[in-house]
């Protein structure tokens, strides 16, 4: 990969966090945090959204963009879902334990909290949100987080609702599942204080650890998504759209930058030539039979019938379609030029005219191919005029999706004649990204008037202790080594190892009592050992429930199961998810034995093997160890039968 001076450049970038909340219940509803599959969905429906003007009277360019696709959006409810999701009823106030959540990280961040918080409206039509808005509130502003390279600075912190889960892709347009719609969702805005790739990344780190800091953040892919916003010196601010892993975030901004370099040298270079977009033609009869058989099928009231081997131009002239062209003056050998890894600007042009419903796009820098022969490709030249320094772009599809995709590609080749657009990009999995719609304005916003503002209060708010405070704190109040204290803090279940040693709070099981907490070592290994052991032996682990963990944890520490017979029993709920862990231990015959049944059984195994005591007296020990293991069936705890098995050898020895 290519490395930059960044500072040279004039690299500027800046981070979105949104991290969902684990809260009881959404934002507007009291409906549950919890997601589902499609199949068990209890009823459908079915809407049409197009973009409002806002308070300004005006309308979103990039909500208008969307608007312009013509898309059916189909949405999944549920018996855990209802008529808020499905903006049927208005929304309820602002979630009490969302907003005290919310504010805990407005701490962290070091951050000034509003007087009052008003919930506005965002305006979105991609079907993601039934209303065709998105409820959104400031929280808090004018924060900051330190890296090695630097004070970053925290713009605003605000509180929103989750959008639906997209299912897939349909006939009509796209089917969303309510389930996720209107989970509380903080999102996290820094200031354009990051210089490098590298600092963008701990950037992330930093809040994504001061979020878990809170023990109240939904953990595990998806709930947690990384916009970043870059920008060089001479190129422009491109917001790049859900980074999924922290991993991507140096490589995104490395890609972006080189993007944007190749853009502005592609501009330069094109006005060097005095290069021009020329118009959109139809260049249908460059692909099909005769002109007389082509007319003869016209008046015959036919589909133009294609003497091409071109699949993709096939499909679309028989199905009546059309294919369309622009040339491109001047533009031969920089469509194909590659602006980042296996990306083009011809990618780009491409991208745009998708937008509009189109599969892509052919140029003739990369033809022939595909089907279309040289030949073709001169005659193409031909009917666009276009010289052996020019290029031109096609799309084949139906006519009314040809000529608006073709005219978008038309648009974006325009634009890199002249500059790096500003944009929305969606980050893709191998760090490179694709356009998405334009930036959008601040005539999205309008204010919800069906929600009342809160006035939130900070006083009663306990800033959480950071996860490096933890790893310190269970080395020295629980005695755990560096490596577990970290493995538990830093993990998913750190809240339950809290509950379950009794960090601040009574420690219930699920008959109503209480303790002052487990051996935090058992808890602790039991958490990130013994389950990570149990999920690479292919155990359904996330079948297990926090009461599953909570309740075997606490037999095996009060002496109830030995602990050899722990994983047995998490073995057997997670196999058996609805049996309570009382329920498995008598199914699975893991009760504990007492001291008399251990000497019996010990004693049998020494008995049966007397003649190897004598011969070899404690050099006996390990083979004799297992098999009274074995025979106990692991009902009994191995420090008890070790020490019973040492005294009978040596009485026999």
């Amino acid at each position: 990969m290519t490395e930059y001076d960044y500072e040279e450049l004039g690299l500027v970038a800046g981070l979105e966090i949104h991290q969902q909340l684990d809260t009881e219940a959404k934002l507007f509803c009291e409906c549950p945090t919890e997601l589902r599959e499609p199949d068990q969905s209890v009823r459908s429906f079915t809407r049409y959204l197009h973009p409002t003007k806002s308070e300004l009277g005006e309308i979103d360019e990039a909500a208008l963009e969307e608007s312009q696709v013509e898309r059916e959006f189909e949405y999944l409810a549920y018996d855990t879902t209802c008529l808020v999701e499905e903006d049927d009823e208005p929304p309820h106030r602002l979630d009490a334990e969302a907003t005290e959540v919310a504010l805990e990280i407005a701490q962290l961040l070091d951050m000034n909290v509003v007087d009052q918080a008003h919930v506005m409206r965002k305006i979105v039509v991609d079907g993601s949100n039934t209303s065709g808005f998105q409820r959104t509130t400031k929280v808090a502003s004018e924060g900051e987080i330190e890296t090695d390279a630097g004070t970053v600075g925290i713009e605003d912190l605000m509180l929103e609702e989750e959008s639906a889960q997209r299912v897939e892709e349909t006939d009509d347009g796209v089917r969303y599942s309510l389930d996720r719609l209107g989970i509380p969702l903080v999102e996290i805005g820094t200031k354009p204080d990051i210089r490098s790739p590298e600092q963008a990344r701990a950037a992330a780190e930093r809040i994504g650890m001061l979020l878990r800091s809170t023990g109240a953040v939904k953990r595990g892919l998806g709930t947690i998504r990384q916009d970043v916003n870059v920008s060089i010196a001479e190129g422009a601010r491109v917001e790049m759209k859900g980074v999924q892993s922290l991993d991507d975030i140096d490589d995104l901004v490395r890609n972006e930058v080189r993007r944007q370099v190749e853009l502005l040298d592609i501009a330069e270079e094109l006005q060097a030539r005095d290069a021009s977009v020329g118009d959109v033609q139809d260049v249908t009869s460059v692909f099909e039979d005769s002109e007389a058989q082509s007319a003869s099928d016209h008046a015959s009231g036919q589909s133009p019938r294609a003497d091409t081997d071109s699949d993709v131009i096939q499909g679309a002239l028989s199905s009546g379609g059309a294919v369309t062209a622009v040339p491109l003056y001047g533009f031969d050998g920089l469509v194909g030029r590659e602006i980042q890894p296996d990306r083009r600007l011809g990618t780009e042009l491409s991208d745009h005219a998708k937008r509009h419903g189109a599969g892509g796009i052919f140029h003739t820098d990369e033809l022939p191919a595909y089907g279309v022969t040289e030949d073709e490709v001169s005659a193409l030249r031909d009917a666009v005029d276009a010289g052996p320094e020019d290029a031109v772009a096609i799309v084949a599809d139906d006519e009314e999706t040809a000529a608006a995709a073709i005219e978008a590609a038309a648009e974006r080749a325009a634009v890199a004649i002249e500059d790096v657009p500003e944009e929305t990009r969606g980050a893709n999995d191998d760090g490179t990204s694709r356009y998405l719609r334009p930036l959008p304005g601040a005539a999205r916003m309008y204010p919800e008037t069906d929600v009342p503002p809160v006035e939130p209060d900070v006083t009663e708010v306990e800033t959480p202790e950071l996860l490096t405070e933890k790893v310190e704190r269970y080395q020295d109040e629980h005695g755990l080594d560096e490596g577990l204290a970290e493995q538990v803090a830093f993990g998913r279940r750190m809240p339950l190892f809290e509950d379950l040693v009794g960090d601040g709070v009574a420690v219930s099981d699920s008959s109503g009592g209480s303790s002052d907490g487990v051996d935090p070592t058992l808890a602790a290994g039991t958490l990130e050992s013994t389950l990570t052991a149990l999920d690479r032996d292919g155990m359904p682990v996330e079948n297990l429930t926090e009461t599953h963990l909570r309740d075997a944890i606490t037999l095996v520490d009060g002496g109830d199961v030995p602990n050899e017979g722990l994983e047995d029993l998490l073995t057997a709920l997670a196999e058996t998810p609805e049996l309570t862990a009382e329920e498995a231990v008598e199914e699975e015959g893991l009760g504990g034995v007492d001291e008399s049944e251990v000497r019996e059984a010990v004693a049998e195994v020494v008995e049966r093997n007397a003649d190897q005591v004598e011969a070899e007296g404690m050099g006996a020990f390990s083979g004799l160890m297992g098999e009274a293991m074995g025979a106990l069936r692991g009902k009994a705890d191995g420090d008890l039968v070790s020490e019973v098995l040492r005294e009978e050898i040596q009485q026999r020895a």
